[in-house]
């Protein structure tokens, strides 16, 4: 009868350090909850990736509209830089009007392409794990758009580059340029020259992207008007 008494007393000890642990979990829990600002880390990874499909939506659906790189100082595409000399001679020659006319060709051509980011973006945003978006979350204030750089520079370079030769060609940049290139080079005592104007588009194109994706990362960390879903507001609100 003792051995039987024990058996139950013992019983009802480990059911109640079990409940205690279990509580003890509960409670540790809530605790790292509290200090994350109240979010799980799955609400984590769901408000950065909302947080990223929206900003990349914005600065796409924005850079592919008509002056979207050409009428924004932040993201234009000025003269190449190592092409400078080139620009300033031919000004000085009286052919401004075409150095004019070659920067908007090369603006359209980055607003031609720009569309082309989404789908790559999206992929990447999807393949996205939970510990990259905590990292994410508790990074600097352009985190997100630095793991999307990193992540998608090389094949949105890869997809910009035929695209943006192709619009170079479509929208007369390329013949403009090759013009241009052409009486620079006719000028007395210069030095033959021809930068790699698509190249160049491309990668101009490709940081004008990152340009704006970063200011809505900003917008929606420091805004509380820019938080539109409960997701966000969870997660960038604490």
């Amino acid at each position: 009868m003792k051995k039987i008494t024990f058996l139950f007393i013992l019983i009802f000890v480990f059911i109640q350090i079990e409940n205690s642990h279990a509580q003890f979990l509960k409670n540790a829990k809530k605790l790292v909850e509290q200090k994350s600002g109240g979010f799980t880390e799955k609400d984590a990874a769901d408000g950065i990736k909302e947080a990223l499909n929206n900003g990349t939506a914005k600065s796409v659906s924005f850079l592919s509209k008509p002056d979207g790189y050409f009428k924004n100082l932040e993201v234009k595409i000025p003269f190449p830089q190592d092409a400078k000399e080139i620009e300033s001679k031919l000004r000085a020659v009286g052919m401004g009007k075409q150095v004019d006319e070659a920067v908007l060709s090369i603006n359209r051509a980055a607003e031609d392409a720009a569309n082309e980011a989404k789908p790559i973006f999206l992929a990447a945003i999807k393949g996205m794990t939970v510990k990259d978006a905590i990292n994410i979350v508790k990074g600097e204030n352009d985190a997100a758009t630095k793991y999307l750089n990193r992540t998608t520079s090389p094949e949105l370079n890869a997809k910009f580059q035929p695209i943006i030769k192709a619009s170079l060609d479509k929208v007369q940049a390329t013949k403009y340029w090759t013009d241009l290139i052409k009486a620079y080079n006719k000028i007395p005592l210069v030095k033959k020259m021809n930068p790699d104007l698509t190249g160049y588009v491309t990668q101009k194109a490709i940081d004008g992207l990152f340009v704006m994706i970063a200011k809505e990362e900003l917008n929606i960390r420091k805004d509380p008007m820019a938080r539109t879903s409960e997701i966000l507001k969870k997660v960038f609100g604490k």
